[in-house]
């Protein structure tokens, strides 16, 4: 059902340019190897759409504006899987919904966003979710709240030739607010029929907030078309999202839609399947270090260890960084009560860990190739090194209704980056043994006045219903968290009176740098669990985390 507009939108366009395991621990995160792409090729079309929106808050329909920014293939061949790049949601609310949030209590909000995409070849259709997270901005004193998340989006196959063409639908939008002294209370609801609040009243801490697509958007909502196959062969095909890119489409069950009669043989109108993008393969154990506790690290009883792995952007050089699995050793702190709550029981977890690499608190050397300022091979092998030990403050609120949690998780980890060698164009550059950041990578941190200094921050949220696995990010079965981070300038590189400061600095330091990173499962070695028949394996037999997990992108 399409709501009709409190108001009239803001004029609209739409422009073309050519895991899931409940419990705890602690995943830590760094900026990893500079492996960026270049510049959009000229086999990919930029989209920016721009659509009117109405959004149900408490107090009523409001209107909203989003724009949503994606990077498409220009064509694809029949079967080849590709996945929109660069995918950004920017949702522009008005000013009476700030008003609605400040009457909530809140000083600042942080978005996450879930899109629901159709996807349709032919007669063919799918739908395909788009998620995307923010980090905490404040609300304005005056005039309306942008929000703009990012995230990951399945990839898409066409099964047969024609255009494959993506429309946005309903918009939710999840919103954690938070109080000018940084704390959160109560779970509300804005119903989109309704607008009606089923939380705990003005000071929640969280609110979802469901928007439909206006009954005059261009186009219905479209946002890009991308041709597949010849264009000339009889219309066979219909969209199947899959796997990564690179893989093949989705399998096909051969099963009916639902409407009406339909012969499974006939592939052309079978409903296409919409798939997460799946992990990749892990590494081999051989091909990663150690992670076990030893003479030097004894364990206690609340030591875990764990690996982590993960992607990040280098803004500067346009392209995704990679940091292979790296040991962690964790000491999980004791759950204390967090602050009262009429309608929730809260608990709070402080757990500390460091890498473990060699005896050292950094991760194993990574090496890497870029281009620095777009054409100059540069080839890298560093480390992350911490100055402190991380620190990992988990907040889990259970709901006293129906019994469901949600467990918010910062990770904070002072880290500096440490260039051992490097090549430009084939040629060795003598950078010294002391060429790193000036200070730790530098996040925004939520919370400055209990946590000031340089540190990267990274945030994942947990989620467990009665009856239903958990998703998101947990402690101990691990997860994805995500952030953003500033990479300072770098010092100490060169000899013999050589300074490459300048170069480094200049090709990569910078602000805007965002960051998803993966943790597996732990291994707890006071209670050990192995692989059986009827259990996962959390440790190997000599007790290092028996899972090795997979960076997503």
């Amino acid at each position: 059902m399409k709501a009709k507009p409190a108001a009239a939108p803001r004029p609209s366009r739409v422009r073309t340019r050519a895991r899931a395991r409940s419990t705890s621990i602690a995943a830590f995160v760094v900026l990893a190897a500079l492996v960026p792409t270049t510049a959009s090729a000229s086999g990919t079309q930029e989209v920016e759409a721009e659509l009117p929106y109405v959004c149900a808050f408490p107090s009523g329909q409001l209107p909203a504006t989003v724009r949503v920014a994606a990077e498409f293939p220009a064509r694809a061949e029949v079967g080849e899987a590709f996945t929109p790049s660069g995918v950004t949601t920017t949702v522009e609310l008005p000013e009476e919904a700030v008003a609605d949030l400040a009457g909530r209590g809140a000083a600042e909000v942080r978005a996450a966003t879930r899109l629901d995409v159709g996807v349709a070849q032919n007669a063919a259709t799918a739908r395909a979710a788009w998620r995307g997270g923010a980090e905490p901005v404040a609300l304005p004193e005056s005039g309306p709240l942008t929000l703009v998340t990012r995230g990951d989006v399945p990839s898409v196959a066409g099964r047969g030739d024609g255009d494959l063409t993506f429309s946005a639908g309903s918009l939710a939008i999840d919103l954690t607010l938070t109080a000018a002294d940084g704390t959160a209370t109560g779970t509300a609801t804005a119903d989109s029929g309704s607008g009606s609040d089923s939380g705990s009243g003005s000071g929640s801490g969280s609110l979802t907030v469901d928007c439909t697509l206006a009954e005059d958007a261009p186009g219905q909502g479209l946002l890009a078309t991308v041709p597949v196959g010849t264009g000339t062969g009889a219309p066979s095909g219909s969209p199947s999202p899959t796997g990564p890119a690179g893989t093949s489409g989705a399998p096909d069950d051969g099963q009916p839609d639902g409407r009406g009669d339909r012969q499974p043989e006939r592939q052309s109108e079978r409903s296409p399947k919409v798939l997460e993008n799946t992990p990749g393969t892990a590494p081999d154990r051989d091909d990663v270090p150690p992670c076990r506790y030893d003479e030097q690290h004894p364990p206690t009883d609340v030591s875990l260890n764990a690996y982590v792995t993960g992607y990040a952007n280098v803004k500067k050089l346009k392209g995704a960084a990679y940091l292979p699995p790296s040991c962690v050793l964790i000491e999980q702190g004791v759950p204390v009560p967090g602050p009262p709550d009429p309608d929730y029981l809260i608990f709070d977890t402080v757990s500390y860990a460091n890498f473990h690499y060699q005896e050292r608190r950094q991760t194993p050397p990574f090496e890497a190739t870029f281009l620095s300022f777009d054409f100059a091979p540069v080839k890298a092998t560093m480390v992350l090194e911490q100055t402190d030990t991380m620190r990992i403050d988990s907040r889990m609120k259970m709901s006293m209704t129906d019994f469901s949690t949600t467990t918010d998780t910062y990770v904070r980890a002072p880290l500096v980056l440490h260039v051992l060698d490097l090549e430009v164009n084939g040629t060795p550059l003598e950078v010294g043994s002391e060429c790193r950041t000036e200070t730790s990578l530098v996040s925004e941190d939520p919370d400055p006045a209990n946590f000031p200094g340089d540190h990267l921050v990274l945030y994942g949220r947990g989620e467990l219903l009665i009856g239903q696995p958990a998703t998101g990010y947990l402690l101990l079965s691990g997860g994805v968290l995500a952030g953003e981070a500033t990479i300072p300038a770098f010092t100490g590189c060169g000899t013999d009176g050589e300074d490459l400061d300048r170069l480094l600095t200049a090709s990569v330091s910078g602000p805007g740098n965002l960051i998803k990173q993966v943790q597996g499962q732990t291994c707890a070695i006071a209670a050990p669990v192995f692989p059986s028949p009827t259990n996962e394996g959390q440790c190997t037999e000599d007790l290092q985390p028996y899972e090795i997990p997979v960076a997503e992108h």
